[in-house]
């Protein structure tokens, strides 16, 4: 294949960016990197009512967040512009026109309730609810002269020939849409805006576009596509439609199974490397059936065969193991640049510490959580300004023995000298206390835990001890103290 590929991922701004759209614009940016060749970001912006400058731009940061950028689009330029079809219009126009000239268009006067009076008959009649064709031989002076009058008219595409089509489809083979399956479709509404269907297009065959790899649900749309690619005698591209992506439960992905948008994930803590990875698996699987891929690496494996038609399930389990992964490869200091943010939310506590602290807390941290926000409850514990018995403490702290051994560890611990109490010191003291105390079992290192983190269970305490400095272990025991009866 050529370095002449183009691809285009083309949302609609009226939301976020959807597992399943970053689905898309991952595998066409893999199938231009694959084959040398440019990926286009176009807005479809033609949904007046519900489309906004402000989800656009939450659709891009999360695209950029991602790494996916555009060689061509908003913000970047090109030389098949605008990049957004509402500054597109008179080239809708004039494209509508050329073909309302050849006698393959027409404007069409009936209001919605006459249409929608229509569609109701010929489906109570058991016929397609498509048009009747009540404007089709309109005379062109009558035209002209309701146009004059501010009458305003959609365009309809005129189906002269029904015949069958067919698709030969990147990922599903042989397509075949029978005669007969849509009534003349509306190209342009009478406002002027453009429908889906004719300026996609329009704005594919003027921007190069050589593949076209979208979601299953446009299959549907192909069959009118086609029509308007064989009236302007236009090369239609590839078509590659991918499977739908579905929840646990087999139905279709969306709120009701959790987070399911990009931002939503990134806000949870996801790394985008983790993301990509698993995203690629939705209908995708490498030669080798690797599943942890640097991204250069899928670009590299990715073609259109590797693709599957059957339906992807989406697991979250997977998905957090996967990014565990990716946490558990980063090196200490890049896993902290990318904790700190979450950290710093809930206060400063730990923008002035040692990088031997961090590697250590890292590293003694980094097996407990697997996504950045599940780290932020663990690194708290070391925070003295989130310090506090918590109920199930204030339970331990009733047994008859706690106060003791809170009491031995706060002794113990004033009889040092060291800035820093080390794992193998700690284990030495532990036997000390359980000796001077005679308490041993559940009753000493849950009071002990208490006196450390504030409640009876958690991480090692021969993991946490290191990382608290003398001083913060010795006022937490002494807050523990006050609350022993």
């Amino acid at each position: 294949m050529s370095e002449k590929v183009r691809v285009r991922f083309a949302p609609s701004p009226t939301g976020y960016l959807h597992v399943g759209g970053a689905r898309s614009v991952l595998f066409n940016w893999l199938f231009a990197r694959h084959h040398g060749g440019k990926f286009i970001l176009r807005i479809e912006d033609t949904d007046t009512a519900r489309s906004t400058r402000e989800f656009e731009e939450m659709q891009k940061q999360d695209i950029k967040w991602l790494g996916l950028n555009w060689d061509e689009g908003p913000d970047v330029g090109g030389d098949y512009g605008p990049y957004r079809q509402s500054e597109r219009r008179s080239i809708y126009k004039e494209y509508s026109d050329k073909l309302i000239a050849g006698g393959q268009a027409y404007y069409c006067f009936c209001t919605d309730a006459e249409l929608e009076a229509k569609k109701q008959a010929a489906m109570k009649a058991g016929r397609p609810p498509q048009y009747d064709g009540k404007c089709r031989h309109l005379p062109p002076a009558e035209t002209a002269l309701k146009l004059k009058a501010g009458e305003r008219g959609a365009v309809r595409f005129w189906i002269k020939n029904l015949k069958k089509y067919t698709l030969d489809d990147l990922i599903r083979g042989q397509v075949e849409f029978q005669e007969g399956m849509v009534g003349d479709f509306v190209i342009l509404r009478s406002d002027g805006m453009p429908v889906y269907n004719f300026c996609c297009v329009i704005d594919d065959h003027l921007m190069k576009i050589t593949h076209v790899l979208r979601a299953e649900e446009h299959l549907s749309n192909t069959v009118r596509q086609l029509m308007l690619y064989e009236a302007y005698g236009w090369n239609i591209p590839r078509f590659g439609h991918m499977s739908v992506v579905l929840g646990p439960d087999k139905q279709k992905l969306s709120k009701r199974h959790g987070a399911t948008s990009v931002n939503d994930y990134r806000l949870n803590g996801y790394l985008k490397e983790a993301i990509n990875n698993y995203i690629s698996l939705l209908g995708w699987s490498s030669p080798d059936s690797r599943e942890i891929l640097h991204i250069d690496e899928m670009a590299k494996l990715f073609t259109t065969d590797r693709i599957n038609v059957a339906p992807a399930v989406f697991d979250g389990v997977k998905l957090k193991w996967m990014n565990s992964v990716y946490l558990r490869n980063l090196d200490h200091q890049d896993l902290w640049t990318l904790l700190l943010p979450f950290l710093r939310a809930d206060g400063p506590d730990f923008d002035n510490v040692s990088v031997q602290w961090i590697n250590n807390a890292v590293g003694a941290l980094k097996t407990s959580f697997e996504t950045l926000v599940e780290a932020i409850p663990l690194f708290k514990t070391l925070s003295d300004s989130n310090f506090s018995v918590e109920p199930e403490g204030v339970e331990v702290l009733a047994w008859p023995t706690s106060k003791s051994v809170v009491g031995a560890w706060f002794s113990t611990l004033n009889g040092k000298s060291e800035e820093f109490i080390s794992d193998v010191s700690f284990n030495e003291i532990q036997k000390q206390i359980q000796t001077s105390c005679g308490v041993k079992g559940k009753e000493f290192f849950q009071a002990l835990r208490v006196a450390i983190v504030g409640k009876p269970h958690g991480t090692e305490l021969k993991q946490l001890v290191p990382l608290l400095s003398r001083a913060s272990l010795m006022n937490r025991a002494q807050k523990t103290l006050e609350q022993c009866p």
